[in-house]
């Protein structure tokens, strides 16, 4: 396939230019599937050798005349010369990021920026939507996958953001974390599992694992719809929307069909995507590694657990924050990712909002704040009942220092260092499993009925504080390697 690549002068233009090469595209993929499935002719082989359905690609060339300066930020920056090229889907939902990344490298670096036409074929089950009038029954998915590009998962991979992927000198460099069809498969999952459009998610993702926080959540974000701010709707799942002017928001929200879905999630919109998502991914690190996989694609400016867990300590009492800075990964799922010997670093401008954010919803301060936010390592496991085999798990926990338990937080953290998004974690106790304090019906609804409310709190304010610093520091250089692609 011959490549027809075009400069941009600018960012912008080399989107705009991204966007009409996908359209196109979609648009020729869309148009076949339809003729196929009316009974016409497939796709003939030369329409395909000839590039009719594929991602476009973006290209910048750093080509100095010495190597490239040294640059302090964690992002926006060569490490190395030569052609950087990533393919590239859905650009207009990507518009923001994409102008932002390439406006950083070219403030500062001398670059040739190109569009074109990449050899990796747009899946057709990524382009359905908006495709009026095909009749999906009218061919079997052997007969479409047998003429049409298909999402084959075996050629779609993280071998990037795991380090496993060697850069041989001279050879085109990623420029960015992920390609298109990684991209596609996980917007795809995103919608399946949480219930909302992919394009609802806001910058600033929350995490829980108890639907109350979803009920406080919602309650607290309908009242900012009516409020001098710069939220506009809140996107729930089960595919509704509302906003201020939506008669009994609440009961819209509530009456959507979100128990079909696994992951189910809110999103309270600002424009920029400078809003708040809360996800509630339930129980265990399984989910947690899913939902996070996926949302790393959108990249957002970072994720935080807020939930529950066990207090390992004496002098904790139900209701008091544990401020995660480690982690006992005993959780498995993202060992082969993530090997349990590399150490998951606390994001410094992360735990400090966090303790600011406890600090200014609960009002104290000094020795108060100190005696109800606990700042040590949480243990976390795959295993609910891990108590059952206390006797052999204490000596670790003990080694460890561990002052807390629960089932997310570590994989949350762990797969934010894996895939560059800055995490942290502020859990609150809801029972103390070795001293006698047991989760039962009766005390737990006390419990929530006292906590739910303030911790979430205690959330939303470190966004707003995290917010107002612009994500600046927020991407610290300790999420990246020796040998990063530039886009953040």
């Amino acid at each position: 396939m011959k490549k027809d690549y075009k400069v941009a002068r600018t960012p912008a233009e080399a989107v705009e230019q991204l966007e009409a090469l996908y359209q196109s595209s979609v648009e020729r993929l869309q148009t076949a599937l339809k003729s196929f499935l009316d009974g016409g002719p497939p796709p003939s082989h030369d329409d395909r050798q000839a590039g009719a359905f594929v991602y476009p690609e973006l290209r910048v060339t750093y080509e100095p005349d010495g190597p490239p300066p040294p640059v302090s930020r964690a992002f926006g920056k060569f490490t190395d010369t030569g052609l950087y090229a990533s393919t590239i889907t859905k650009p207009a939902l990507f518009a923001d990021y994409l102008i932002e990344q390439l406006t950083l490298l070219a403030d500062q670096y001398e670059i040739t920026i190109e569009t074109g036409p990449s050899e990796t074929e747009i899946p057709f089950s990524y382009v359905l939507d908006g495709a009026d009038g095909l009749d999906m029954d009218a061919a079997s998915p052997a007969e479409l996958v047998r003429h049409f590009p298909y999402a084959d998962l075996s050629k779609v991979n993280d071998d990037l953001p795991n380090g496993l992927k060697v850069m041989q000198q001279g050879a085109v460099k990623p420029l960015s974390l992920f390609e298109a069809p990684r991209v596609d498969y996980s917007l795809q999952r995103l919608r399946h599992y949480t219930g909302t459009p992919y394009e609802d998610t806001q910058q600033f993702i929350l995490f829980t694992n108890y639907h109350r926080y979803v009920d406080a959540f919602t309650a607290w974000a309908i009242r900012q719809l009516k409020e001098d701010n710069h939220y506009e709707s809140f996107s729930a799942a089960g595919n509704v929307s509302v906003d201020a002017d939506t008669p009994n928001a609440h009961a819209v929200v509530e009456g959507a069909p979100w128990r079909r879905f696994q992951m189910p999630a809110y999103h309270l919109k600002a424009p920029g995507g400078r809003g708040i998502t809360l996800v509630n991914i339930g129980v265990g690190p399984s989910n947690a590694k899913t939902i996070t996989d996926h949302l790393a694609v959108l990249r957002p400016q970072c994720w935080l657990m807020i939930g529950h867990c066990g207090g390992l300590r004496h002098s904790q009492r139900l209701g008091d924050y544990v401020l995660a800075h480690a982690y006992l990964r005993y959780d498995a799922v993202l060992d082969e990712d993530m090997p349990v010997e590399v150490p998951i670093p606390p994001i410094a401008e992360i735990q400090i909002a966090l303790e600011q954010g406890v600090a200014s919803v609960s009002g104290d301060s000094g020795e108060t704040l100190k005696s109800r936010l606990r700042t040590g390592t949480v243990a976390t496991y795959a295993d609910r009942n891990w108590e059952l085999r206390y006797a052999a798990q204490a000596k670790r926990i003990n080694q460890s220092r561990a002052i807390a338990v629960d089932m997310e937080s570590a994989t949350i953290a762990a797969n934010g260092l894996r895939l560059r998004v800055p995490y942290g974690t502020l859990l609150c106790v809801s029972d103390k499993p070795l001293h006698g304090e047991l989760k039962l019906p009766g005390a737990a609804n006390l419990f929530y009925q006292r906590s739910v409310s303030e911790h979430l709190a205690a959330g939303i304010e470190t966004v707003e504080i995290l917010k107002r610093d612009e994500g600046a520091a927020l991407h610290s250089r300790k999420l990246r390697s020796f040998d990063e692609p530039p886009f953040r």
